[in-house]
């Protein structure tokens, strides 16, 4: 286990899940300078430049008929209702133009959050949403602009292939430059806001497949495991009722065996509750928990957890779960001899720290559920990594939003 320090080890980007997403603003890598040479870079750059006109000219064309359609019908009840589809179809060449833009000049913008018209309820809230959005216009004000830019690119650069064949690279540099400018600031996300809006729209359907596998595998260890023992039970319990007369020493074994059934099912179902959430947690907090799974694992456990007070429940609970799984992944795959758990506050971050000497070698897509921790802890705010060299130690850390911890959370379950 390697040291622990008092901060943060995501420094720089801790507490903002959404740092990650902002960094997509920003070219997939740096350019080349441009020189007196043809490589790829010079000649994807002379494909978009020449490429601009006739984009312009379908946008340009789009977007006039779009407005005018639009506005000039606003007196009857189909105008407004074309200007919100209009820009619905804005988006689409936005969409398009962004491809254009990171297939050809290497500019990696985040896609904007969709209109969330699903959620507004009645056709008018709808429309108002679609005539205000900022993704639409900016996508209109993007396609009037560049009809004058398409021609004056496309036109210096065809000139330039005859004429200016030796600094068409630097031309094409300063070109491309300004159209990387444009989609940046036009056809980007409109603040970090809307990223964090597009960033939790992805996160939600994490959480609702996660959920969803939770439901599936809840249900089916009822099935096979509680509920076949109660049927079996049941069972036996009918045949020991019809012998209690003609064979009671028979029905006696019966009931004996019945009597070991339920001590199963019982089992059983204290297994599955404490995997759905376990009273200890709701009960005594993260240190006695976590001591109980630490007492599970195939290996010896050192458990140090350092909190003045509670998170919230729900903080609480993917911090819980979060360990055990771990722990499970040292038990089944790790070949470890020792094993520790620390967890402390950092500000105003919860950290988890769980490392072992064993073999080493995880990894996010290793097959080992590391990812679907990964996916777990980005849906509500949190980070996630491994270091697990060939040979270990292993050493993964994970960080969660604190959140205060109110009354209705700390009240033990049925109190």
């Amino acid at each position: 286990m390697t040291e622990r320090h008092s901060t943060s080890p995501f420094a720089g980007s801790a507490g903002s899940a959404g740092s990650a997403g902002s960094a997509g603003n920003t070219d997939g890598g740096a350019l080349p300078p441009a020189r007196l040479a043809y490589d790829a870079h010079t000649w994807r750059e002379i494909a978009h430049l020449l490429a601009n006109l006739p984009m312009a000219l379908i946008g340009f064309v789009y977007t006039i008929t779009m407005v005018l359609v639009g506005f000039g019908l606003t007196f009857t009840v189909i105008g407004l209702p074309l200007l919100a589809a209009g820009l619905l179809g804005s988006r689409q060449l936005g969409k398009l133009e962004r491809a254009r833009a990171r297939s050809l000049l290497g500019v990696r913008v985040e896609e904007p959050s969709a209109v969330p018209l699903r959620r507004a309820g009645g056709f008018l809230p709808r429309l108002w949403l679609g005539l205000k959005d900022p993704v639409g216009w900016r996508t209109v004000l993007y396609d009037l602009m560049r009809l004058p830019w398409g021609i004056l690119t496309f036109t210096v650069t065809l000139v330039s292939l005859f004429v200016l064949w030796p600094v068409l690279p630097f031309l094409a540099r300063g070109l491309a430059n300004v159209d990387r400018a444009m989609v940046r600031a036009l056809l980007s996300p409109s603040d970090e806001l809307e990223r964090r809006i597009a960033e939790l729209e992805s996160d939600r359907g994490v959480v609702v497949d996660t959920a969803a596998a939770d439901l599936r595998r809840i249900e089916r260890d009822l099935h096979d495991g509680a509920q076949a023992r109660l049927v079996n039970l049941a069972m036996g319990l009918g045949l020991a009722k019809e012998k209690l007369l003609e064979d009671p020493d028979a029905a006696a074994r019966m009931v004996d065996e019945a009597h070991g059934e339920v001590k199963l099912a019982l089992q059983e179902l204290r297994d599955l509750a404490r995997g759905i959430h376990p009273a200890v947690l709701t009960d005594r907090g993260l240190d006695a928990a976590l001591s109980s799974v630490a007492s599970r694992c195939t290996v010896p456990v050192s458990v140090t957890v350092d909190l003045a007070e509670r998170p919230a429940a729900a903080i609480e609970g993917i911090a819980y779960f979060t360990v055990s799984e771990l722990l499970q992944n040292v038990s089944k795959h790790s070949g470890a001899r020792t094993a520790s758990v620390e967890v402390w506050r950092t500000e105003e971050r919860l950290l988890l720290q769980v490392g072992d000497d064993g073999r080493g070698g995880a990894r996010l897509e290793g097959g080992t559920g590391m990812r679907g921790l990964a996916d777990r802890l980005g849906a509500v705010d949190g980070l996630f990594v491994v270091s697990s060299p060939e040979g270990g130690p292993t050493v993964v850390t994970a960080e969660l939003p604190w959140r205060d911890r109110v009354e209705s959370d700390a009240a033990p379950a049925g109190h």
